[in-house]
C-alpha cells in the first residue's frame, strides 16, 4: 500500500488521505506517475466527498482494483470503516482506453509538435476526461456525492489503476 497523503481537514464533507493499491498498480512511465502525484495533490487541496447517509468525516480513500471490480474504501480519518463500495469496471473500460491513447499522443505532440497540433490534442484529451469523469459521478450518485473536479481527479486515478505499465 502507498503511503497515505495527508491534509488537515477544512471541512467534514472531504477526503483528508488517498491511497492507492499498490497491487493494483503496474509500472507506469513518468507522465503518468506525474499525473497521479497531481491527482492525488489537487484532489487533497479542494474536494467534495460525502458518502450517502454518513455525517461523519472527513474521509480517507483507499482505491483498489479486484478482479474487474473498483474498489472504494472509506474510512474516518482515524481508519474507523464506513463503507466500501465496488463497481464494475466495465462501464469506464473504453473510456479509460481512450484516454490513454490520446495521452500518449499528448505527450509525444508536447516533446515535437507545433503549438497548434498540441492544443488541438489536449482539447481532445480534457473532452474525453470530462466524458470518463461524468460516468463516475453517475455511478456514484447513489453511493458519494462528489463535484466534478473531485470526480475528474478520481477518473485520473482510477486511470492509473486500470492500466497496467
Amino acid at each position: 500500500m502507498s503511503p497515505a497523503k495527508s491534509k488537515p481537514a477544512a471541512g467534514k464533507q472531504r477526503l483528508v488521505s488517498v491511497t492507492l493499491d499498490e497491487a493494483s498498480i503496474g509500472r507506469s512511465n513518468e507522465d503518468v506517475e506525474h499525473e497521479r502525484e497531481v491527482a492525488i495533490y489537487d484532489l487533497l487541496e479542494q474536494n467534495t466527498f460525502a458518502p450517502v447517509g454518513h455525517d461523519g468525516g472527513p474521509y480517507a480513500l483507499h482505491l483498489s482494483i479486484n478482479s474487474n471490480r473498483l474498489v472504494f474504501d472509506i474510512r474516518l480519518q482515524d481508519g474507523t470503516p464506513v463503507m466500501a463500495h465496488l463497481f464494475s469496471l466495465s462501464p469506464l473500460r473504453r473510456i479509460v482506453k481512450d484516454y490513454y491513447l490520446i495521452c500518449d499522443s499528448y505527450y509525444q505532440a508536447i516533446r515535437t509538435a507545433t503549438p497548434d497540433k498540441i492544443e488541438a490534442i489536449d482539447m481532445g484529451r480534457r473532452a474525453i476526461h470530462n466524458d470518463g469523469s461524468h460516468i463516475l459521478m453517475e455511478r456514484l450518485k447513489d453511493k458519494v456525492t462528489v463535484d466534478l473536479d473531485t470526480a475528474r481527479r478520481l477518473f485520473t486515478l482510477i486511470c492509473v489503476l486500470h492500466w497496467k505499465g
